[in-house]
């Protein structure tokens, strides 16, 4: 077992650790990859081998609870592999995929396999033009098979994220739901985040109060709920059940923060909205250096700050823009 050791400047344990395993993805959701850019992958990817080594140090330190990322993770040859591997380490508490579920379906059963215990799926629309303006892809059904496959194996909970987005898919909250109700599955409505998207964001962006708003029929008026280290707050539903809602935005949740994100560069991020990545490659090549990869983790707590900023660096330079998809989300 970890031993229960990083923890930051504010006394925030960090137990959490998000692993993205590649940046590409199979979808080009304008909220993560802006249309136009030439996508990720200007930096080498390292290897599953060396990010398992990563993982393993931190599970050592005290890290319970791991999240395989992207990109879209299922596109990474070898990830059913990996998710083995991690499964087998001493100390790991809760092992769990995100998803944009177009590969789901062909993967359920192997992951279950392999010990992953949960899945999250994007799902942003249920309608099939909505879908493709979002995604560029037709790939709702694909994406439905998915969660019913994860369902039919064992993959539970699912959780379903939906990117609410004023004039795009802001009026199909309550059927998502209902959708969501059908597969045994709970869904978590999240705020869009303006990372680097200018004036989208501006005219797209609704806050949780108006996401609430448009549920008030189905809410049960009961107090709402937190469980510690997750982002989202839960409100009980009138029939049955609870659904979920992260606020990055306007509900700032910083002082419950217990996560770093390693991105498939072998990078660990300290913040999800912060710069001050920390290059862990030379603790791994030409060979693998344990007592610096554990000093590339405290280095990663140590820079993490109380409060997270979308704003430019104080220093006024832009810095590298590192789309959602190479952050791992």
């Amino acid at each position: 077992m970890g031993i229960l050791s990083l923890r930051d400047a504010y006394q925030r344990s960090v137990t959490y650790l998000r692993v993205s395993v590649t940046e590409r993805c199979n979808l080009r959701c304008f909220y993560c990859l802006p249309r136009g850019s030439h996508g990720c992958g200007r930096r080498p990817q390292s290897s599953l081998d060396e990010l398992f080594e990563v993982v393993r140090v931190g599970v050592g330190l005290g890290i319970s609870k791991l999240r395989i990322t992207g990109g879209e993770p299922l596109v990474r040859p070898g990830v059913v592999d990996f998710v083995r591997q991690l499964s087998l380490l001493d100390g790991l508490a809760d092992l769990a995929l995100s998803t944009n579920g177009t590969l789901l379906a062909e993967y359920a059963g192997d992951l279950k396999a392999a010990g992953l215990r949960r899945v999250n799926v994007s799902l942003d629309s249920l309608r099939p033009t909505v879908f493709k303006e979002i995604s560029g892809r037709d790939d709702l059904e694909r994406v439905v098979r998915g969660i019913a496959s994860a369902r039919s194996v064992g993959l539970a909970p699912i959780k379903i994220n939906v990117v609410v987005m004023r004039g795009i898919n802001d009026t199909e909250l309550p059927d998502i739901l209902d959708f969501a109700a059908s597969y045994g599955a709970q869904v978590r409505f999240i705020e869009y985040m303006p990372l680097g998207l200018g004036q989208r964001w501006e005219r797209s962006y609704v806050s949780r109060a108006e996401i609430l708003a448009s549920l008030h029929d189905r809410l049960s008026g009961d107090p709402p709920s937190r469980r510690p280290g997750d982002t989202a707050t839960y409100f009980a539903l009138r029939h049955g059940g609870e659904v979920g809602v992260i606020s990055p935005v306007s509900c700032r949740f910083c002082e419950l923060c217990n996560r770093l994100r390693l991105t498939a560069d072998a990078r660990l991020r300290p913040c999800l909205t912060h710069e001050g990545e920390v290059d862990l490659v030379p603790a791994l090549r030409p060979f693998v250096n344990r007592d610096a990869l554990e000093r590339g983790f405290r280095d990663a707590v140590a820079r993490r700050v109380a409060q997270g900023s979308y704003a430019a660096p104080s220093d006024g330079s832009p810095g590298e823009f590192r789309p959602m998809a190479a952050i791992g989300g």
